[in-house]
């Protein structure tokens, strides 16, 4: 085979004759570049992920949320960059903390006192030098060079990095074919060639002479996800890949693995007494390997007698006499002392530290894992009373030999694990003292007999290799108790484990057994402890005799475990078990979540059982026997089909915990006598109320969650001034709570922590408040409160007050509260603030966001971190509709470490696109806020190379993948990105909603008030990443984690673990239409608490995006959640101009803007939890009456999202499409059918009250309101009252109520049809209203009196009205409007050449 230099003559001349010799211009000292980020320092979380922003664990929830509205806040331009200050751009608060967080890495790095960059391998988890691009010698690839390799795809570049030159990185032309002994050795030291690869950051190996790094290179970036081949060789090119795959010329040296091999040097030693005179100081070799101090006999030589020194339980101490000196002594009565000057403060600090290491271990240990080791360092065998070593993910050859069984006298423990091995290390079955060897993952296809003389072996483990059998010889290894066999080739029980008569444990989890054959388990009596999750069968036989039984994540469909008389645990979680039959004589624990269960049988009543966890089933009754398990404590029958709980079960003495929220339960018993239940869930039932003494007879209860039921009223706690109550947690969120119940508050004097969100309160008295002195979190958001109580100053601990989406006035005294960390009063009705002038020394979080009248001074503000407010907004300048707009928050979990971030760009690249992310990083910070600052720049590049949408997805994800750097090498992290565009040819043509997403981040779109899922969680049950993570031979552990790190098997980060975890994300693409109302971005968080029907339903009657995502969040936390939450609701505002529907065979979905030729008004009874949108009849424009005056009206008009998707009825006998059925982007003039647009007057009034008057009890139907504005919708019509005859209005009766059925033109009259390029009648405004064209339009009369009532939170009207122009009153209006439409009637039969208006007057 040609050398690699040759092939590089290929090039052009241009090239520089390849890459074998570098041009002089191209290596000299000057040119330089950058890494990837943070290429050179590693991450290494501390103390549990670190803290941020100096917050300590523990804390309160902390929250963290931006305004939406429908002005894009932000604009980036096409590369992706900000927009610059002053513009539009800088109402986006997230790209702004984007910003500050550059800035702040960038002064970080400017900083004299800027640490230097972390040498290779090691990982300080600095996050201000995340983002840092530490400057490295690099030799580019010049355009020729390139060009070069993209004529072939054969051909390609190897970045390899010089270490010998001071990690100096050349880049290497190369083919597929060219070997490691073919590339050329650049400046390398003379001698053998040695060239290594490293893989994300980890242990470094040696390539063979035959093995093809290009090839290798190009294998790996495949595996991440590149579909094709001219991708992954341009990623090849890329510098930055280093972090992922890394090719070095020579060992790398590491410091953190090479101070764990040893530490050596020449030194200044003396041993004994430092005072006597008789010992003197001399040069000598001292080396610190394994637990011993090394010291050789001989001046300035490392041969000789070497006296060895052991530390473990030794001293190692510092001599203040002397500068850089430290004493080392040994334990026992014939300690011996050495001491060793050194020359630098550096090396002192190193010997110090792992010497005082070496020093604290109670037993003899030496972990050498991940430390590129080829072969044992020389001095580990001077470590005689070594008795654990651990060497895993190393690359070592063992091979037998003598010294190995000299050496290792006492060694007791070996794991060997991840070295692929390929064939069992012979050498070590000759060290006699063994108990305990792990060679797992190693791709073993066999044992050897020769392990049966490891008598004293009792652990053995094999697990994720490719093993089918084991030696006979094993029955000679009697102390053998453990043996794990999981996740190999077994296709049957080994029979050799019959004789092995102290193995009490079966561990075969993932082998390919397909049926358990009965009788080799019989006659193994023995075994008390069976293992076989995740196996390949579906039909499985038992044994009469274990106590632990494991058969997770199996396919059983029926299981009847009566046979085990003596089984004690049950694991049966993840099947499809519909019927379980289980023995209950000595039964302690059972484990059945997530299956599909309908009975459950255990016989005889278990007496023993103490934890039982049925949730997630189909039961629809509780089973009789568990009121008479005696010694019950644990109970969780949540998510099941449950209407009754016993009252036998609240008898129960030993019962502690019941967890039964998700169920159908109607009722709680009503007498309940000493309850001894001390948490209780019944979250999201159907409860109306709660037993009248369940409060008094709970002397134990601590924590109760009645959210999302129907509650009124709350049971007293005490019927006296005298209380027992010891609650400490109430959680009554989502109900319909009123003023009645806050008094009953008071019988709970020990209450810390109390969510009453989404109520009916409309006042918290103060002298209620002042009573619960140990409240420490409350949270009363959405509700009609006015004001907090001034005697929330008696709440000495309160440290988080949330009470967004109110009507509060006037700021809260809240400021004075010593602990008070995190206050929420956004969407209110704030106008003022008054702050002290040294606020509370713990704040953390004000945020003030979505309040409309609140006038702050942003200079000012904007340099108190803590503060969150509106950005001030300069409007879209375009003048282009708002067809989006979103809010957000984030919430910190009860560690308080915000592990989640969120990416909005309501102009992304142009203004006719937008980006929306959310970011998740589980328990580490530093992932979520790189893909936040890194993420849309990646996009914005992939936009530029290909408009495939499933393309440019997934390769900004595998880019990403490199962009994290060493901090994807360990941490890692979920994702979810929602991308809006149109197509680029037609300015006005359809918008197409693009979701990716990796791990739990996901997406739903709500389209006509139906969840549509956009995303997809790759976990273990998914069969094609089961599959896919059993041929990589990974480890799934018992809670369905890849090697117990994380559930998702596509996810971000956690390079160490690929290929098990890849990045390649699941990418949906769907056209949007006048249908979608909004969509939900969420983290692991939101969607762990919050089902996607749930989470729609919530917000669907929401109409301000910023107050939406907060309600999801506080819901979220109500229902349970600890975890860190983000979410961004995005509302649409697709309009029928901007949807085209020609593709879908000239059938268009129903959606507003073309109606059929006769129109029907049915007014019927409406559902207590549906909205409508109030319409008047065709051709007719409304005139309402109202008690407030008219000159109050602003002349500001809006057009805003629409809280429920047009109801479809279409006419069947009239169809609106005669002839050939087109869609409004490409129109056909229609004779018989016109189109109008709606229009909304906003005027302001002092009444309004979130669309409530104070008196009422649901917002009034109609008009709507952002706080300080009420918008009364009204319709705009063509009304030619020259060309219209006299309109027959028949009155008809229904069963639902009356039905008015108005024709708009008659037949057979000459109509002019408005018809332009964009369908739409009217002017686009800037905020997506539409203003009437004057030859088309008559008088916009906007009415005073308040139109119906609607349920749920205020709203802002539609930009396009209901098709079927169903106009639905209440029945106590009928009579009314039977009356006014008689009247209306009258009035045409009077006045036939003139348009008349219909005037509805609605009390």
């Amino acid at each position: 085979m040609e050398p690699a230099q040759q092939r590089a003559r290929e090039a052009p001349a241009a090239a520089g004759g390849g890459r074998g010799e570098p041009e002089p211009e191209s290596s000299s000292p000057g040119r330089r570049s950058q890494a990837a980020p943070g290429a050179e320092s590693g991450v290494e979380p501390s103390g549990g992920g670190g803290q941020l922003d100096g917050k300590g664990a523990g804390g309160p929830r902390r929250r963290r949320g931006g305004a939406g509205g429908c002005a894009p806040p932000a604009a980036l331009a096409a590369s992706g960059t900000p927009a610059a200050p002053g513009g539009a751009g800088n109402a986006n608060s997230l790209l702004l903390r984007r910003g500050r967080l550059k800035r702040n890495l960038s002064a970080a790095a400017s900083s004299p006192a800027a640490a230097p960059a972390a040498p290779l391998g090691t990982r300080s988890l600095d996050r201000k030098a995340l983002l840092l691009k530490p400057p490295r010698q690099l030799q580019p690839l010049q355009p020729p060079e390139r060009d070069w390799v993209r004529r072939d795809l054969q051909r390609g570049c190897v970045h390899v990095y010089e270490r010998h030159m001071n990690c100096y990185l050349r880049p290497v032309l190369c083919t597929l074919e060219t070997t490691a002994a073919e590339l050329p050795a650049g400046a390398a030291p003379p001698g053998p060639p040695a060239l290594y690869v490293q893989l994300h950051g980890e242990t470094s190996r040696r390539l063979e002479a035959h093995e093809k790094p290009l090839q290798i290179q190009n294998d790996y970036l495949s595996q991440l996800g590149f579909r094709d081949l001219w991708r992954v060789q341009e990623e090849g090119m890329d510098s930055e890949t280093g972090c992922l795959i890394r090719f070095y010329a020579g060992k790398p040296h590491s410091i953190g693995s090479s101070e764990r091999i040893q530490l050596s040097g020449m030194y200044n030693v003396r041993k004994g007494k430092i005072h006597l005179p008789v010992n003197r100081w001399t040069r000598r070799q001292a080396i610190l390997c394994g637990t011993c101090l090394i010291v050789s006999s001989v001046k300035e030589s490392q041969t000789g007698k070497m006296h060895v020194l052991p530390l473990i339980g030794g001293k190692v101490e510092e001599v203040k006499k002397h500068q850089h000196c430290l004493a080392f002594s040994s334990s026992g009565p014939q300690s011996q002392t050495y001491y060793i000057c050194f020359d630098n403060f550096t090396e002192y600090l190193r010997w110090l530290r792992q010497a005082s290491k070496v020093a604290s271990q109670r037993i003899s240990s030496v972990d050498l894992s991940c430390c590129s080791l080829e072969h044992l360092p020389a001095n580990l065998f001077y470590s005689q009373d070594l008795t654990h070593l651990n060497l895993k993910q190393n690359f070592l050859r063992l091979n037998p030999s003598p010294s190995t069984s000299r050496a290792f006298t006492k060694l007791k423990s070996l794991n060997l694990s991840n070295n692929n091995l390929g064939d069992f290390p012979l050498a070590v079955c000759s060290i006699p003292t063994l108990t305990e060897l792990n060679v797992s993952c190693n791709a073993l296809r066999s044992v050897p007999a020769v392990v049966g003389e490891m008598h004293n072996l009792q652990t053995f483990l094999l697990d994720g290799n490719f093993l089918q059998s084991l030696p006979d010889e094993l029955e000679h290894m009697h102390q053998l108790s453990y043996v794990s066999l999981s996740f190999n080739e077994f296709t049957d029980i080994p029979g050799v484990l019959e004789k092995l008569t102290a193995m009490d444990k079966l561990c075969m989890s993932g082998n390919c057994i397909d049926t358990v054959n009965l009788q080799v388990l019989k006659r193994m009596p023995h075994i008390k402890h069976v293992d076989l999750r995740r196996l390949e069968g579906d039909e499985i036989d038992f044994l009469h005799h274990v106590t632990q039984l494991d058969l997770r994540d199996n396919k059983l469909g029926e299981l009847d475990a009566t046979v085990f008389n003596n089984v004690e645990v049950l694991h049966c979680e993840r099947n499809q078990l519909v019927t379980l039959k289980i023995s209950g004589y000595f039964l302690k624990a059972l484990y059945a979540s997530s299956n599909e269960l309908v009975h459950l049988d255990v016989y005889p009543v278990p007496n023993c059982l103490a934890y039982m966890d049925i949730s997630r089933n189909h039961l629809e009754n509780l089973p009789e026997w568990v009121c008479d398990s005696r010694k019950l404590e644990v109970l969780d029958v949540g998510h099941n089909q449950i209407r009754e709980l016993p009252a036998r079960l609240f008898y129960n003495s030993s019962l502690r915990k019941l967890l039964a929220g998700h169920n159908m339960l109607g009722r709680l018993p009503d007498r309940l006598e000493r309850m001894q239940v001390e948490v209780l869930d019944v979250q999201h039932n159907q409860l109306l109320e709660l037993p009248s003494n369940l409060l008094l007879k709970a002397d134990s209860l601590r924590f109760l969650n009645a959210s999302a039921n129907k509650l009124e009223m709350l049971p007293p706690a005490t019927l006296s001034e005298e209380t027992h109550s010891i609650l400490q947690e109430l959680y009554l969120t989502n109900n319909n709570l009123t003023d009645k119940c806050v008094p009953l508050l008071t019988g709970h004097p020990h209450l810390k922590i109390l969510h009453m969100a989404y109520n009916r309160l409309q006042s918290f008295p103060a002298s209620k408040m002042a009573k619960l002195e140990e409240l420490e979190e409350i949270d009363i958001s959405g509700n009609k409160l006015k004001a907090i109580p001034t005697t929330i100053m008696n709440c000495r601990r309160m440290h988080t007050v949330i009470a967004h989406s109110n009507c509060i006035e006037v700021f809260p005294e809240v400021m004075q509260l010593s602990e008070i960390k995190c206050v929420d009063l956004s969407c209110n009705e704030l106008s003022e603030v008054t702050l002290p002038e040294n606020l509370p020394p713990k704040l953390q979080e004000l945020d003030l966001t979505g309040n409309p009248r609140l006038a702050l001074d942003h200079k000012t503000l904007d340099n108190i971190r803590c503060f969150k407010i509106d950005q001030p907004s300069a409007g879209d300048a375009s003048g282009a509709p708002a067809v989006w707009s979103h809010g957000y928050t984030e919430a910190s979990g009860v560690k308080n470490k915000l592990c989640v971030a969120a990416l909005s760009a309501n102009n992304f690249c142009d203004n006719r696109e937008a980006l929306y992310g959310v970011f998740d990083g589980d328990r580490n910070v530093e992932v979520p806020y790189l893909l936040q600052c890194t993420m849309s720049d990646i996009l914005a590049e992939e936009l530029q190379k290909t408009k495939n949408e499933e393309e440019y997805m997934i390769n900004t994800f595998i880019i990403m993948q490199r962009k994290l750097g060493t901090a994807g090498q360990k941490l890692g992290g979920s994702a979810v990105l929602c991308h809006i565009k149109h197509d680029p040819m037609d300015p006005g043509g359809c918008f197409t909603l693009t979701s990716a997403n990796v791990g739990k981040c996901q997406t739903v779109l709500c389209r006509n008030g139906k969840p549509l899922p956009l995303s997809r969680c790759y976990v273990m049950s998914c069969e094609e990443e089961l599959k896919r993570i059993k041929q990589h031979k990974a480890i799934i552990t018992e809670d369905g984690k890849v090697n117990g790190v994380t559930d998702s098997t596509r996810i971000l980060g956690y390079t160490f673990l690929h290929p098990s975890v890849v990045p390649r994300p699941h990418v949906q693409s769907i056209t949007l239409t006048p249908q979608d109302e909004f969509f939900i971005l969420g983290s692991k968080g939101l969607w762990d608490s919050l089902s996607m029907d749930e989470a729609v339903e919530a917000v669907r009657n929401v109409p301000d995006a910023l107050a939406a995502a907060k309600k999801l969040c506080t819901l979220a936390q109500s229902y349970g959640c600890n975890d860190s939450i983000s979410a961004v609701v995005v509302q649409l505002n697709v309009t029928e101009d901007s949807f085209c529907c020609c593709e879908l065979n000239g059938v268009p979905p129903p959606s507003p803007g073309i109606f059929p030729q006769s129109v029907n008004v049915v007014i019927k009874d409406r559902p207590t939890d549906a909205l409508g949108m109030p319409s008047s009849s065709s051709g007719m424009a409304s005139e309402i009456s109202s008690e407030i005056s008219t000159s109050e009206m602003s002349s500001e008009v809006g057009s805003t999202a629409s809280d429920e998707p047009p109801q479809v009825a279409m006419n069947e006998n009239s169809p609106a499409y005669p002839g050939e059925q087109r869609c409004m982007l490409h129109p056909v003039c229609l004779s018989n059918s016109f189109q109008r647009q709606l229009s909304s007057a906003t005027f302001s009034s002092a009444f309004s009250d979130n669309g409530l008057d104070s008196d009422d009890e649901e917002p009034i139907e109609g008009v709507f309101t952002n706080g300080s504005r009420v918008e009364v919708e009204v319709d705009i019509h063509c009304s030619r009252a020259k060309e219209k005859q006299l309109l027959q209005v028949p009155v008809e009766a229904s069963d639902e109520g009356i039905v008015i059925s108005a024709n708009e033109d008659e037949p057979g009259l000459p109509r002019k049809a408005e018809c332009s390029a964009t369908g739409t009648i009217g002017r686009r405004r800037g905020n997506g209203s539409v203003a009437p064209q004057e030859r088309s339009h008559n008088l916009i009369e906007v009415a005073t009196d308040a139109p119906l009532r609607k349920t749920g939170g205020y709203f802002a009207a539609p930009a396009q009205p209901d098709p079927d122009d169903q106009f639905i009153i209440p029945p106590e209006l009928e009579e009314e409007v039977k009356e006014i439409m008689k009247q209306h009637q009258e009035q045409q039969q009077q006045q036939q050449t003139q348009p008349e208006k219909l005037t509805f007057f609605l009390k």
